[in-house]
């Protein structure tokens, strides 16, 4: 199960020891949305209260990925309804704070809402039918030489031939045409990360929309994710120029009513605290000794291509 929450240093105790920065489809998304709020989550990680539907989300894949823990006759809808009690029992042991974020009474309907989603799911596909190579699966490796990246893949599927397809859940509605190819950027990231770990492409990248049974299917090409790639290391580049001069620009948008950081937010007001400096790093370099970061790193990720909603998975 992933943790609900990365461990901040708090007073009065030892320094928790962070890993090296990396780049992540959810810190890339962070950086592209608003910089200031890349930085407050990974820099300055200030602690961020969970959400109800977040939660929610980590209890229907952590049921998801126990389900996969059984031998494939045992995977029946029975079996997933019945672990959703006993995942968020787990999850309220490890984080008991969990319990506040909603009133008793409507924890019932709660856990009956994280039951729908799992029922959702064998509309989809039928766990019995096959066993994934992996689940939760955490994934490192370094391109471009120099560039890190960091992700969790819900799910790797590897066919007897040989193919492998990148499966991830969401449990909120399929988007919209205008939203579809940003949706595919977390797949096309870890596409990456799986091609250059293993040399191989994989055949299908799948988004499965449990609120509404549907899911998003695509099939990458090589060139397609050598592509990505320059678009993924110019990020990286724009990046670290702004790690390097303490320069995070808060950019407002409609993103804003659902940050937990307005009130340090120059745009809002507030006042950020003094930028800490570049982990690990023990001073920024001089402004003349930066390497300029890549044009149009917008343009370079940008997704292009169609995507396929279809009602039915495996």
């Amino acid at each position: 199960m992933r943790a609900i929450a990365e461990p901040v240093e708090s007073a009065g105790t030892d320094p928790v020891p962070r890993r090296p920065l990396a780049l992540s489809p959810s810190r890339a998304s962070d950086f592209k949305t608003c910089p200031l709020l890349y930085r407050y989550r990974a820099v300055d990680r200030l602690p961020e209260p969970p959400s109800v539907p977040a939660v929610r989300g980590t209890l229907v894949h952590s049921v998801l990925e126990q389900v996969f823990g059984h031998p494939a006759v045992e995977r029946t809808p029975e079996l997933a309804v019945a672990q959703v009690g006993l995942v968020w029992e787990q999850m309220v042991g490890d984080y008991p704070d969990l319990l506040a974020l909603l009133p008793a009474e409507d924890l019932p309907g709660w856990l009956a809402s994280a039951k729908d989603l799992v029922l959702s799911y064998y509309t989809l596909e039928d766990p019995r039918r096959f066993s994934p190579e992996a689940c939760e699966l955490a994934i490192e490796v370094e391109i471009a030489g120099s560039v890190p990246l960091r992700g969790f893949i819900d799910r790797v599927d590897l066919a007897s031939t040989g193919e492998l397809r990148v499966v991830d859940y969401k449990t909120g509605k399929s988007p919209g045409p205008d939203f579809e190819l940003r949706a595919l950027y977390q797949l096309k990231f870890y596409a990456l990360m799986m091609y250059r770990l293993r040399g191989v492409v994989p055949t299908q990248l799948k988004l499965i929309y449990l609120a509404d049974g549907l899911s998003l299917q695509y099939a990458p090409t090589e060139d397609e994710l050598l592509s990505f790639e320059n678009g993924v290391v110019a990020l990286w580049a724009t990046m670290t120029r702004a790690l390097e001069t303490g320069d995070f620009p808060a950019s407002p948008s409609s993103m804003c009513g659902y940050c937990a950081h307005q009130a340090i937010c120059p745009a809002y007001g507030g006042t950020p605290p003094p930028y800490p400096g570049y982990p690990g790093r023990e001073s920024p370099l001089p402004a003349g000794q930066l390497e300029p970061a890549a044009a149009a790193v917008g343009d370079a990720v940008a997704l292009t291509e169609a995507a396929v909603k279809v009602p039915v998975g495996l």
